[in-house]
């Protein structure tokens, strides 16, 4: 069976489409899977080192304004239908998967009018634009927060499936990540983390909480992001603080599966792949959604966790290291609350969405 998954620009639009393309891997060695993306997207550096086939068409976002780049973008959303037509083509594909973003809505849109069985998943509670558009046409509309029902208008599509994830996070030895992330198990372990590309108002709000506990049993792993470390550090080193064993400092967390398995708390925005993650596993979480992404969806995947018990959230806007603190001190010190929390996060998790969508996509794909 031949597969066409599409979709891209960040994160959090790419990991779930590789965890179903590898999915389908897992259940079909003979699959064909074709990713389709752009030239200049994250997805163009991600999926070919995936080894899956990658081509690529001509689109680029529609601004919220109309203005002259609203032009050029039409223009390029004309060009992107015609080169996913001519993908399409001549991939022949049983079915085509969108998984948000703009490079997705010409493929999938194509595949529709070419009464080619598709879907498309949506990763956060909050819908993307692209994804409202393209649910008019698919067979099936995949949710991940029962909070998004009610933005389609489509009821009759609509599966909750939860979030697709990689298998690695339910496969961590616990024991062995401790040693290798040298953990102390005894200690309260706070993992914290501005999503993959880092947060500098989280950063900011951190280095009181490093000041006032670094004489503390906590121990601490803040992940500053590649592009605010410098800047970090050298704060770091014109404060005078020793940091020593208990809190260290890194640019980028290639680990991140075995750090979060072995967290006490986490401290992160409310990206929808890290919310699906720490759900499967159970992780309490201090959610600090980032006040600048796309309709503001980070702050609606925010709410429905804390609405369920399974996290604490402050918006970046009112993030003050004070409060911040005040926070954590209030979590990890009382291990009752910490186990509720964490029992609320397991029961929003779906261990098995990707082989669930999987199931889904090969269904209609044999309509």
């Amino acid at each position: 069976m031949k597969y066409l998954i599409t979709g891209g620009g960040t994160g959090g639009h790419i990991y779930p489409a590789l965890a179903i393309a590898w999915e389908i891997k897992r259940k079909n060695k003979d699959a064909e899977i074709l990713y389709v993306g752009t030239e200049k997207g994250l997805e163009s550096k991600l999926v070919p080192r995936e080894g899956f086939k990658f081509k690529t068409i001509r689109v680029q976002g529609l601004p919220r304004k109309l203005n002259l780049q609203t032009i050029k973008a039409l223009k390029e959303l004309l060009l992107g239908i015609r080169d996913a037509n001519k993908i399409i083509k001549e991939f022949k594909p049983d079915v085509v998967i969108g998984t948000g973003g703009y490079v997705s809505a010409p493929v999938v849109f194509v595949a529709s009018k070419k009464n080619i069985p598709s879907l498309i998943h949506e990763q956060n509670a909050f819908p993307g634009i692209t994804n409202k558009i393209l649910s008019r046409y698919v067979d099936k509309v995949l949710i991940t927060f029962e909070e998004s029902k009610k933005y389609f208008k489509c009821p009759e599509k609509i599966i909750l499936t939860g979030n697709p994830i990689r298998k690695s996070i339910l496969e961590v030895d616990k024991w062995k990540a401790y040693f290798e992330l040298k953990v102390n198990p005894n200690i309260p372990f706070i993992l914290s983390f501005g999503g993959s590309g880092g947060q500098k108002k989280l950063n900011d709000a951190i280095l009181y909480v490093i000041e006032k506990n670094i004489n503390k049993d906590i121990q601490i792993l803040h992940v500053t992001g590649n592009r605010f470390y410098d800047s970090f550090m050298k704060e770091i080193q014109s404060r005078k603080l020793s940091l020593g064993d208990k809190i260290k400092i890194v640019p980028y967390m290639y680990d991140m599966p075995s750090a979060l398995n072995i967290a006490n708390l986490v401290i992160t925005s409310a990206g929808a792949i890290t919310l699906a993650e720490i759900s499967a596993i159970g992780v309490p979480s201090i959610l600090i959604p980032k006040g600048y992404t796309a309709e503001n969806h980070q702050e609606y995947n925010a709410k429905a966790f804390e609405k369920n018990g399974a996290s604490y959230l402050i918006l970046e806007k009112d993030l003050t290291g004070e409060k911040l603190n005040k926070a954590i001190d209030d979590l990890i010190y009382n291990p009752h609350k910490l186990k509720e929390m964490a029992k609320n996060s397991k029961a929003l998790g779906n261990i098995h969405a990707t082989e669930q969508i999987v199931d889904i996509i090969n269904k209609i794909a044999l309509r």
